[in-house]
């Protein structure tokens, strides 16, 4: 090798190491360097080596929740839940994410997880909240026993859109329409959630439904999460391991295998779209609804 193309191999590598800097994956095992409790007490338990599995439990007292210690805008958001089984009538799971919701004007991104009597489907519950507003539910349900195995849950954030995926499989898509006055996520740091507790009054057939206590207590578990993520502040992102990634999620959108699997879950696992709701839009639907494509 001559000395201009070892120049030129070098260059190479310090361009490779430079945008690796931008991004990098926090992949990390251990849920205590990552979250911290957020109420239940007991009831948050670490365990296995190292600390790399968690499990929430919710009994007539108390449920619990933790959230991360650090805050993020905009990546991906990894988290493999195995959720309560059995009778979970008026239990609620939750992963989210989140700002500040004192201000009254938080952004929030939402799954929730709505459980029912032995035998019957989950409700998968997704909501966007931008600026303090909401009201834009979907709900779905799987096409697998979300009770039987551990399965990964995501959100991808960027700034065109949020995508919500079950094992890789995308089922709703929530794109940026600032352009016509639709507020969007994109300017509040927010942290990573979750929670288990009882909302029986609402949950489960509409509150028709209620927990059984002597079921108790519910448990539901985590595993295997990965933060993708940009800091509040730059446009660098977080890594609770040192291990980098090109931060794929910063252009992230539908193929054509993804639109595939798109259509192919609303068509046959929807159960509500408020983008559908003509009894509580009777006066015309959201902006977005209009705009709205695979």
């Amino acid at each position: 090798m001559n000395i201009s193309s070892f120049k030129l191999l070098m260059m190479l590598k310090l361009l490779v190491v430079s945008v690796l800097a931008f991004t990098s994956s926090a992949y990390a095992s251990n849920f205590n360097a990552v979250f911290e409790r957020t109420f239940g007490d007991h009831r948050v338990r670490t365990f296995g080596q190292g600390d790399q599995s968690l499990s929430l439990s919710l009994d007539k007292y108390s449920g619990s929740g933790f959230r991360s210690k650090k805050e993020y805008v905009f990546g991906r958001f990894d988290m493999q839940l195995k959720l309560v089984p059995g009778d979970s009538a008026g239990t609620v799971t939750t992963l989210y994410l989140s700002s500040d919701q004192t201000t009254g004007t938080h952004d929030e991104i939402d799954f929730e997880f709505l459980g029912n009597v032995s035998g019957q489907p989950y409700t998968l519950h997704t909501n966007v909240f931008s600026q303090g507003k909401g009201n834009r539910e979907q709900q779905f349900h799987l096409w697998f026993d979300p009770t039987k195995n551990f399965h990964t849950y995501s959100i991808v954030w960027n700034s065109k859109l949020i995508m919500f995926m079950v094992d890789e499989t995308p089922l709703r898509v929530f794109r940026n329409h600032e352009d016509i006055g639709v507020p969007f996520p994109k300017n509040q740091p927010t942290r990573m959630f979750s929670s288990l507790w009882n909302a029986d009054d609402w949950a489960t057939q509409g509150g028709l439904v209620k927990t059984d206590w002597s079921k108790a207590p519910f448990t539901a578990y985590y595993r295997n999460f990965n933060i993708d993520s940009a800091t509040p502040r730059t446009a660098a992102t977080m890594s609770t391991n040192g291990k980098t990634t090109l931060g794929a999620w910063r252009t992230h959108d539908l193929n054509a295998w993804g639109r595939r699997r798109l259509r192919w879950v609303q068509k046959y696992f929807m159960i509500y779209d408020y983008c559908a709701d003509m009894k509580r839009f009777s006066q015309g639907y959201p902006a977005e609804c209009k705009h709205s494509r695979i």
